[in-house]
């Protein structure tokens, strides 16, 4: 397995963990009892730590499957070089630095973070389409 496959696959334990980080932060607040439930009415408003990590969640599910579907295509067409590793690194790092930035509310370097996840996309890109 090459190491941008590895790091697509330590990509979707972020993205579980990030599944998870939510529901758990959720439960908190609502308890088990209503977690457990049908759910059928409205809940008690998110906490603000629980809206940020269901908002960084949504954020890394904008970007995975571009992130996935470049990963496989350098694959497929035995383009892995230096470019294709450290951007999947790059695009990996980058993630998890993002959720306890988006997690504890720091602005402007979460927006940075995210930008140097975005670089890190892009070298996959690069190296797909102009190479």
């Amino acid at each position: 397995m090459t190491p941008e496959l590895t790091i697509l696959g330590w990509t979707l334990v972020l993205a579980l963990v990030q599944i998870m980080l939510p529901s758990l932060f959720r439960t908190r607040e609502t308890g088990t009892a209503y977690n457990v439930s049908a759910r059928d009415g409205a809940g008690p408003p998110v906490g603000k730590i629980t809206g940020r990590l269901q908002r960084a969640q949504a954020n890394l599910f904008e970007t995975l499957p571009l992130f996935a579907a470049a990963v496989l295509i350098i694959h497929v067409t035995a383009q892995e070089s230096t470019l294709t590793l450290y951007g999947a690194a790059l695009y990996l790092a980058a993630r998890v630095i993002y959720v306890p930035l988006y997690a504890f509310g720091i602005p402007v370097v979460r927006t940075l973070v995210w930008l140097v996840s975005v670089a890190g996309l892009l070298m996959l890109l690069w190296a797909i389409l102009v190479r």
